[in-house]
């Protein structure tokens, strides 16, 4: 009875906290989700010390990162993602090699052999697609042709982060690269995206009714939920992150005619488990290993290093969408987020790292999370979407409107408002 008197008092810390931490981001004209990261550093082990890390925590992080993903999946729809396939492409190839090359280079002038210094410029790949996934959401900015580029190339980044993890940790081996395990995995992982959206979208757009069976009044809701976490499994089972499966299963149920209702539906549950997401991200930090101005200095030009490699990547990738775009999409994929922390934990569980260049990582992983939210909100308020490059022959997201009856302050799309009147 006392550890679950424990769990709940800690859960009740880390919940009020993301409430404070938001407000505060907020009433600063900052977006929720720096605030709620901010927070974590702050009740953490490294200040407070008033939240550990542990396996409820992690759980319930876990699955509101699922969550929050599956609720951005709803709102995007296949057809708009296939709009954007070829920039979406070029984003995520050219936005994992620069980032890729830099971090190798940066870690080998640090004095790392060069099998450990690709383990480094592992951390430097993937984007979260968590972080900019919320602050989209929250601008009710999905609509918009750079939001779908973001995260048409966070699945296809993910992709490739998971390729080149499988290389480095084989090359910490010492057993060499076996090409054609990896082709495999590769190829499994194309295979499951490519199932899903194509095939899973199609049987929903035709029978989407399967979603009323008579086993409860919130039938739709639980099938799909259902729905998303099988998927999210599935994924993780493949190699894939488990927000990928969530994100892929709800663009599956966007093409359901229940689409609004489940919208709705789901906004409670994200804002109960969501926020510990962020909060448990922030609290990953150890400020302790960066009291040397030696290491906050390494932390600057690693964080720099990051934030550059991804506009210069994936920028070029999305040049063909006009230059103000392209910077909206190079800074959307800057966030490395729960994907960095991943590899600098791989990392320190292999004794590759020691515990500096650990915390310099995670450091690196979450400045890059609260540096970019507010850049990204900056920089959409000043692009208006009719500057932005229109997704070809689609009414449905050239522009964008308030919707007054579905009782958001945010902007929605129209495809929305047509799926509200239907």
């Amino acid at each position: 009875m006392h550890h679950t008197s424990d769990i709940l008092l800690m859960l009740f810390v880390v919940f009020v906290a993301a409430q404070a931490g938001a407000e505060v981001a907020q009433r600063l004209k900052l977006p929720a989700v720096v605030g709620e990261i901010t927070a974590g550093c702050l009740v953490g082990p490294s200040v407070l010390g008033w939240v550990q890390i542990n396996e409820p925590l992690e759980v319930l992080a876990e699955i509101g990162a699922v969550l929050l993903l599956f609720s951005v999946g709803l709102e995007t729809r296949a057809g708009d993602l296939r709009r954007v396939g070829k920039s979406a492409t070029l984003v995520g190839v050219i936005g994992v090699v620069v980032p890729f090359v830099l971090g190798a280079l940066w870690a080998a002038q640090s004095g790392f052999p060069m099998s450990k210094a690709m383990f480094v410029a592992a951390a430097f790949v993937a984007t979260s697609a968590g972080i900019t996934a919320r602050v989209l959401h929250d601008l009710g900015a999905l609509g918009r042709i750079e939001s779908r580029v973001i995260l048409g190339a966070a699945v296809i980044d993910d992709i490739l982060a998971m390729l080149l993890l499988g290389v480095v940790t084989a090359l910490q081996a010492g057993g060499g690269v076996d090409v054609t395990r990896l082709v495999l995995v590769l190829l499994q992982a194309i295979g499951f995206v490519v199932v899903i959206t194509l095939v899973g979208t199609r049987i929903m757009r035709t029978r989407s009714a399967l979603l009323d069976l008579p086993i409860n009044p919130l039938s739709p809701l639980t099938l799909s939920l259902a729905l998303c976490l099988g998927l999210a499994a599935s994924a993780s089972r493949i190699g894939l992150a488990a927000i990928i499966g969530a994100f892929l299963a709800g663009m599956v149920l966007a093409e359901a005619r229940h689409r609004n209702a489940l919208e709705r539906q789901v906004q409670p549950l994200m804002a109960f488990l969501v926020p510990f997401f962020f909060v448990t991200t922030g609290a990953q930090v150890n400020l302790s290993a960066l009291g040397s101005w030696a290491a906050l200095g390494t932390v600057a030009i690693v964080t720099l290093l990051a934030v550059i490699s991804k506009l210069i990547g994936c920028g070029l990738g999305a040049l063909s969408l006009g230059m103000k775009p392209a910077l909206i999409v190079g800074i959307g994929m800057v966030p490395r987020g729960e994907v960095g922390i991943i590899v600098a934990s791989l990392g320190k569980q292999a004794g590759i790292f020691p515990a500096t260049t650990y915390s310099i990582i995670i450091a690196m992983s979450l400045l890059t999370s609260v540096i970019a939210p507010p850049l990204l909100k900056s920089l959409l308020a000043r692009t208006p979407v009719s500057g932005s490059v229109a997704l070809e022959e689609s009414a449905d997201v050239s522009h964008l409107l308030t919707v007054e009856e579905t009782g958001h302050s945010h902007p929605v799309s129209t495809a929305q408002r047509s799926d509200a009147s239907s």
